[in-house]
């Protein structure tokens, strides 16, 4: 599948895009951040923190204390089994409330695997679970980090926005407090109070300061907070990987299953329509044979006409599917062949030491065929070239044009459907393509030798 160069640029300048940001942030970072909703509402995960902590830490500590102490009974293993559940659904609501204030988006982590139902086979899955034993981590860890992002947080909120609103209620000294303002030294003999116009200037000037770093603090402690999330309440690696496997092989089964179509599609509308209207021909020579040779022998001239065609058809096809030159000569001399069918001058550049595995071959020589179609049918180019190489344990792959540009990927176009190609092998596809051009696509592949052929 094709996707037009030179649409989608990402930038028409509609109204209320490029105008609406920048009147939106006229003023610096420094001073949008401590009156944002993100501050505001990372300052409240901050201090929602705290006393759900003492929660969950005071429940996983009783519990898991309680269960291990009757573990030399019967009791103590459905106990702990219920402690470490849960941990687990405080984590879930931990990650709602991440989700809802850091705007932090974690999986949930793997489901627990029941071979059989009932309660034993519950309690043994939630005991054998390494979500549920990260929850009770979790647990125990975010307390003594929450007390100190809580004391941390107010504290320096507290004395920013006091210092900086400080001109308004210093007269609150003399006339309450008996003093003239916020007492900065005293001792036996001497005391040295903020209440004349520059000090009180000043004092709002430190206090504009601390005011400015707040969110940044804030922010930096939220940090922890997202790494603590992130790692004990999502899932594990393993089965992050095992999720992206699945996705990845049901984006090789829709592809082959296209393929596939598209195949059956070419032969029935191509040579096997042909060889049918064929074979209609030769029906109606033969017939002509004995009465009208000569109108025969133009039928099978024509017949042989249509052969030729349908052989062409099927080279092609079976070119698209696997050309024989990339089996027999590798990746330079059918990437050669496919430059020397583009519509504009190609310069192809293959440095491999060795052949990768035909797996590997295939997908690089189908992704930097797609790149050129694209380039012929909509670059609008003058060149192209082509680069393939060797780094480490990676194939890399580079396509660039003087095209008008444009190009992304977007859902539904044909970039989107090479970088799910790429991605189903754990590959990467890169485009940048400006508009005005010129256009340059990478794509990476992991690379394996071609040990069986």
């Amino acid at each position: 599948m094709a996707t037009e160069y030179g649409q989608g640029y990402g930038f028409d300048g509609g109204p209320g895009f490029a105008g609406g940001d920048e009147r939106r942030h006229r003023l610096p970072a420094a001073l949008r951040a401590p009156v944002e909703g993100r501050t505001w509402r990372e300052l409240g995960h901050v201090l929602i923190g705290l006393p759900v902590s003492i929660l969950l830490f005071t429940y996983a500590v009783t519990m898991v204390s309680l269960g291990a102490g009757l573990l030399v009974t019967f009791l103590g293993v459905p106990v702990l089994a219920a402690a470490l559940a849960g941990c687990r659904g405080f984590g879930a609501l931990e990650r709602m409330r991440a989700r809802a204030l850091l705007g932090l988006e974690v999986a949930d982590p793997e489901p627990l695997r029941m071979r059989k139902p009932g309660a034993m086979a519950w309690m043994g899955a939630v005991l054998k679970s390494g979500a549920s034993w990260r929850a009770l981590l979790y647990s125990v860890l975010h307390l003594p980090w929450a007390v100190f992002s809580f004391v941390v947080a107010v504290n320096v909120w507290a004395l920013g926005w006091g210092l900086l609103t400080y001109p308004l209620w210093f007269w609150v000294f003399p006339m309450y407090a008996g003093q003239d303002g916020i007492q900065l030294y005293g001792d036996e003999t001497h005391r040295v109070y903020l209440d004349n116009p520059f000090e009180i200037t000043v004092t709002a000037l430190v206090g504009l300061l601390f005011t400015m770093a707040t969110p940044w603090i804030v922010r930096a402690l939220t940090m922890v907070d997202r790494l603590l999330v992130h790692g004990l309440l999502g899932p594990s690696r393993l089965a992050s990987r095992v999720v992206e496997l699945e996705s990845d092989r049901g984006v090789v089964v829709d592809t082959a299953a296209a393929d596939l179509r598209r195949i059956e599609r070419d032969l029935h509308d191509g040579a096997q329509a042909r060889l049918v209207a064929l074979a209609m021909d030769l029906g109606l020579a033969k017939e002509k044979l004995q009465e009208d040779p000569e109108a025969a022998v133009r039928m099978v001239d024509e017949a042989h006409g249509e052969v030729k065609t349908a052989l062409q058809e099927l080279r092609d096809l079976a070119r698209g599917i696997h050309p024989a030159v990339l089996t027999d000569r590798g990746l330079d001399a059918a990437l050669s062949a496919v430059a020397s069918r583009c519509t504009v001058p190609v310069r192809v550049e293959v440095d491999l030491a060795e052949r990768p595995a035909p797996a590997i071959e295939g997908i690089a020589y189908f992704t930097v065929s797609e790149l050129l179609q694209n380039i012929s049918k909509h670059a609008r180019a003058t060149w192209a070239g082509v680069e393939v190489w060797r780094t480490e344990n990676r194939l890399m792959l580079q396509v660039v044009d003087n095209g008008v540009g444009g190009a992304e990927v977007s859902q539904g176009s044909g970039l989107a459907g090479l970088a799910e190609r790429l991605d189903a092998v754990d590959g990467i596809l890169v485009v940048d393509s400006p508009a005005g051009g010129p256009t340059r696509v990478t794509a990476e592949l992991p690379w394996r030798g071609a040990h069986v052929r």
